[in-house]
């Protein structure tokens, strides 16, 4: 798919996708068909990684009295098999429901045009847990070469939200664990991703129920010494301890960053190098 023709679909999600695809992408069936159930898969990079049980036994219940209303999406593979590209709640249902043939529509996308719809399409459900709908920001970025305005523009979403999203993926694997959980919220997330000890942060919010309130507390306490202790630095105006505040800053931010200071005055140079950092610094002044 063309640059020119994604842009044109930005915003519309799966739909417009495939509707943009149309000149590429041949209709091998235009009605929904049937298809054995063992002959279609799950997509390998679904952002989805638990599925609710009981809400899972729940549509299977409604299946086996109505049928699967949405036919599933796939694409045919190798050795004559079908893989999905919009659906897999509904297939893992049906065979809950114990039924051996489920309505699809199958399309001939291309593997990167069809892994990308598949993305797209389970990042706009509601239900992915942030973790996976970070994870699923991320594959965009990284195996698309989207930027995050575009990524932001094709699911629907604000740019702020996909780059704050991303950004908890640098959450240390433990307190990424209770995120997946649903122990940790988004907003708790952000607070652990400010705090100088995220484990400790993120091991207290689930021990003691903390709200995303008390976490902020918390968080900005663990801070106010060594700012106390930087803020005499910057005063005293030594140089090796200037240098050492700016490496200190540089880490924590993840970009360049100059003090500069004349008789107890001074200023903090952050530099950014496209709109994207932009975004990092300004979620992170207003964690």
């Amino acid at each position: 798919m063309t640059e020119a023709k994604k842009k044109q679909g930005l915003g519309k999600g799966l739909s417009a996708l495939m509707a943009e695809m149309g000149s590429e992408a041949v209709v091998q069936r235009a009605s929904p068909t049937s298809l054995p159930v063992a002959l279609v898969s799950p997509s390998p990079i679904q952002p989805r990684r638990s599925f609710d049980e009981l809400a899972m036994h729940e549509l299977a219940d409604s299946i086996r009295i109505k049928g699967v209303l949405q036919p599933i999406l796939v694409r045919p593979v190798e050795g004559g098999r079908f893989e999905i590209v919009a659906g897999e709640r509904r297939w893992r249902a049906a065979q809950i429901a114990g039924l051996h043939e489920i309505p699809v529509v199958v399309r001939e996308f291309s593997e990167g045009d069809g892994f990308e719809a598949a993305l797209i399409e389970n990042i706009q459900r509601a239900d992915l847990n942030p973790l996976e709908e970070a994870e699923g920001y991320q594959r965009l970025v990284r195996d698309y070469g989207h930027s995050q305005e575009t990524v932001a523009a094709l699911t629907g979403k604000a740019r702020s939200h996909v780059s704050n999203l991303i950004r908890i993926l640098d959450l240390p694997p433990g307190a990424q664990a209770l995120v997946r959980m649903g122990i940790l919220s988004l907003g708790h997330a952000k607070v652990v991703l400010s705090a100088r000890d995220p484990d400790a942060l993120a091991k207290e919010i689930a021990e003691r129920g903390l709200t995303v309130r008390q976490a902020e507390a918390i968080a900005r306490k663990s801070h106010d010494a060594p700012k106390l202790s930087l803020v005499r630095a910057v005063a005293a105006g030594r140089d090796a301890d200037l240098e050492a505040l700016e490496s200190q800053l540089a880490e924590a931010t993840g970009l360049q960053v100059s003090i500069v200071t004349k008789g107890g005055a001074g200023s903090v140079t952050v530099r950014f190098s496209d709109l994207d950092q932009l975004d990092l610094i300004v979620a992170r002044l207003q964690a």
